[in-house]
Parts: structure tokens; C-alpha cells; sequence
């Protein structure tokens, strides 16, 4: 047997890599769809049944996130344990469950026309739940199944997984939505049935234990401990927590696709896809030609253009150029969670890995859904334009504090795990 055989040079080399990569894949195209459409369908039940302003519906955009949120914020601790100590995939599976059965209804009540506004908070709330615990096991697989020096590209190609995925599914929910209103949330529904069962063909998943088992609640402290006591875990956590809490304007996207740029269900799922396509070209890119060195300054500043692209998209009226924007922010914004996600996984120990990408994934949704809180609390306000033109700046802002009071960040240079600890700790 040859060299090539024996030591894979690629994540894609390795079989359980590639199933999970296929169930990340359909995963991800369902619960973009469900959740894009989701956003679309309150705005419009909230304007057409309930007879809101343009304002008063936004505004219920952003409660739609904070609803997504609470059971996030709830359930975090428990399930970057459950990460921890049971089978990762079993996790998974059982969070892709709970987010089939939502779509299950998503469908059924489309159907039947018996949506409304409380009816659609629940479910947005119990999709919460099902995402805050895939979020920590699904990541926390990875490097269970690719050695570490293939870890960075592994991530790239999962990238390319997701935002594939964001592409996709968010386009063809959209257009297929306009024909069979129920019909892509039936889609999503099949689709995460089989990435639960691909999920769980992989070879079974469990943490390396560390030392003395501990308690439950001990466990979840010593994860939380441990990244605040790292500085550089908590620079890196909550630069992304704060920065995409204010330059979020995925939330008020179904305002300016029906009442500022006027492209209806249609131009929404393109306008949610198009992040994708750049970030998903930018991915492609990295799983050939990773990132090796400067990677902390990088990651500053690919957070701080996402924040100046995103005034410039507020300010757009041709949908086109909103589309090259909403592109060129998905694009820098790939370099930044790539860099992130591979910075956290090489320096958390294996036996805490799930309890940290718990506390990373509950920054990442607190600043998706408490930045669509955020975003259509500032849109009653300001209006739509003014909300995200306050956000983009605001997110430069971050950027600029948080590379001065997290010095760690720009000492990153590269993803060796024992440099890495190096250069941060000097």
C-alpha cells in the first residue's frame, strides 16, 4: 500500500469526513431554507393579517431572533456537556431530529394556511434548541476524524459545506416557495432526515476524557472557566460575539426585499444566498491555499471590512449592487471564521472541546439573533437604512477595541498548535 493510501493528504481522503461533510451539507441547505422562509413568512403574516406598519412588522422580525435566542442562552451549558461526555454523532442526530419535526409542521401548517404570529415564535424557539446542540457536537467531530494538520483544511472544506449550503438553500426555497408555499419546508424536512442518518454512520465519537470524571455542574463551570481565563479563546469569541451583533443586517433583509429595493420572496433568497457565494468562492480558495501566517491581523481586519461593506449596503438602492455588496461581506467574513473557528479548535484541549465550541456557537447566535433583536429594535427607531448603517459602524468600532485591549489577536501568526501557544502567551 503507498504512502498516498496510508496518510491522506486531503480531509476528503478520509470516509467518515466525507459523510460528515455530505450530512453538514444537507443540514445546512434545510435549516437555511426553513429559516429564511421563516423570516419572510412572519413579516408577511405580520403586515397582511395583523395589518403592521412597515416598523411594527420589523420590529417583530426582531423579536422572531430574540425567540431563537432564549432557548440557545437556556440550553448552551447543557449541550456543549452533552458534546463532552455522550457520542457526538448521537447528538447530532437527535438535534437534526427536533429540527425535521419543526419543518414537519413548517409544511403542514403552510399547507394549511393556519399560520400566525405565536404559532411562528414557537417554532422559531424550538428551531433555537435544535440548533444549540448540533452546534457544538457537529464542530467538535471534525477533529475527532482528520489529523490536526489537516484540521485547517477540514474546516475550509466544511466551510464550503455551509456556505454552499446558504447558497442554495436559501435560492431554491425562495423560488420554490413562490410556486408551492409548503413545499421547501417538505424539502428541508427529507433533507435532515438523511443527514441524521448519514451523521450516523460515522465512526462513533466520543471526548478524550482528561483526569477524574467531575460532576455535571463542575463540568460545565470548568468549560466556562477556561475560556475566560484564556484570553485569547475570550478576544476571539467575543470579537465575533460583538462586531456581527451590531453589523448584522440579515434580520431586516425582508424589508428591503419587499418595501426598499421592491424584489419580493424571490429577490430575499438571492439576497440571503449572495453572502454565501463569496464566502463560498473565498473557502474553495483556503481548503487549496490555507492561511499560514499574520492570521490574527487578518482576522481583524476582514471583521472590520464586513463592517464598512455593510454601510455600504444600507445605502444601496440598485439590487444588483446589494447583491455584489451582500457578496463581498460574505467573503470577508469567510476569512474570519475561518481563521476563528481553526484559532479555537487548535488550542482547546480535545476533552473541552465541546464545551467551548458551545460557549462559541452561543456568541455566534447571540450575535445572529440578539443582532436581529438588535437590528429591528434600531430599525423602529432609525428605519431599516439607518439601523445598518449604525451597525457597520459600530462594528469597526469593535474591531478597533478589540485589537487594542486583546493584543493575543495580532500576535496569532500561524495555526502550528505549539506556536500558536507560543506566540499568543508572549
Amino acid at each position: 500500500m503507498t504512502d498516498s493510501l496510508t496518510t491522506p493528504t486531503s480531509p476528503l481522503q478520509i470516509g467518515d469526513y466525507r459523510r460528515y461533510w455530505l450530512a453538514r451539507f444537507m443540514g445546512v441547505f434545510a435549516t437555511m431554507s426553513m429559516v429564511v422562509l421563516l423570516g419572510y413568512q412572519l413579516y408577511a403574516v405580520a403586515r397582511d393579517d395583523y395589518g403592521m406598519s412597515i416598523g411594527e412588522a420589523s420590529f417583530q422580525l426582531g423579536l422572531l431572533g430574540l425567540a431563537q435566542f432564549i432557548p440557545l442562552f437556556v440550553l448552551t451549558p447543557v449541550a456543549g456537556l452533552a458534546a463532552d461526555r455522550f457520542d457526538r454523532r448521537h447528538v447530532a442526530a437527535f438535534a437534526n431530529g427536533i429540527d425535521g419535526l419543526v419543518a414537519v409542521l413548517l409544511a403542514a401548517l403552510t399547507y394549511a394556511d393556519a399560520l400566525n404570529l405565536p404559532v411562528l415564535f414557537a417554532l422559531a424557539a424550538a428551531h433555537g434548541a435544535a440548533r444549540v446542540f448540533l452546534g457544538p457536537s457537529m464542530s467538535a467531530i471534525a477533529p475527532n476524524i482528520v489529523p490536526p494538520r489537516l484540521l485547517p483544511r477540514a474546516i475550509a472544506l466544511s466551510s464550503i459545506a455551509w456556505q454552499t449550503a446558504s447558497v442554495a438553500g436559501p435560492a431554491v426555497g425562495g423560488l420554490v416557495f413562490a410556486a408551492i408555499p409548503w413545499a421547501p419546508h417538505a424539502l428541508s424536512a427529507v433533507l435532515l432526515g438523511c443527514g441524521m442518518i448519514l451523521i450516523l454512520t460515522v465512526r462513533p465519537v466520543r471526548a478524550a476524557q482528561d483526569g477524574p470524571k467531575l460532576k455535571p455542574l463542575k463540568q460545565i463551570a470548568q468549560g466556562m472557566i477556561f475560556v475566560w481565563r484564556e484570553r485569547f479563546l475570550l478576544g476571539c469569541i467575543t470579537l465575533d460575539l460583538f462586531a456581527v451583533l451590531l453589523a448584522g443586517a440579515t434580520a431586516l433583509l425582508p424589508v428591503f426585499a419587499r418595501d426598499i429595493l421592491f424584489v419580493g420572496p424571490e429577490g430575499l433568497g438571492l439576497m440571503r444566498a449572495a453572502p454565501a457565494v463569496g464566502a463560498a468562492a473565498v473557502a474553495l480558495w483556503l481548503s487549496f491555499r490555507p492561511l499560514q501566517r499574520e492570521v490574527g491581523v487578518k482576522m481583524l481586519w476582514a471583521v472590520a471590512a464586513f463592517g464598512a461593506l455593510t454601510v455600504v449596503f444600507a445605502l444601496s438602492r440598485s439590487f444588483a449592487l446589494s447583491l455584489a455588496i451582500l457578496s463581498m461581506m460574505g467573503a470577508v467574513d469567510m476569512i474570519s471564521v475561518f481563521i476563528r473557528s481553526s484559532l479555537v479548535q487548535l488550542f482547546t484541549p480535545d476533552d473541552k472541546r465541546g464545551r467551548v465550541s458551545a460557549i462559541s456557537g452561543l456568541a455566534i447566535s447571540a450575535s445572529n439573533e440578539l443582532g436581529e433583536m438588535q437590528s429591528g429594535l434600531a430599525a423602529g427607531l432609525l428605519g431599516a437604512v439607518g439601523a445598518v448603517v449604525f451597525g457597520g459602524m459600530g462594528a469597526i468600532v469593535v474591531t478597533l477595541v478589540w485589537a487594542w485591549y486583546f493584543p493575543e489577536l495580532r500576535r496569532a501568526r500561524s495555526f502550528e498548535p505549539q506556536e500558536l501557544k507560543r506566540e499568543v502567551s508572549t
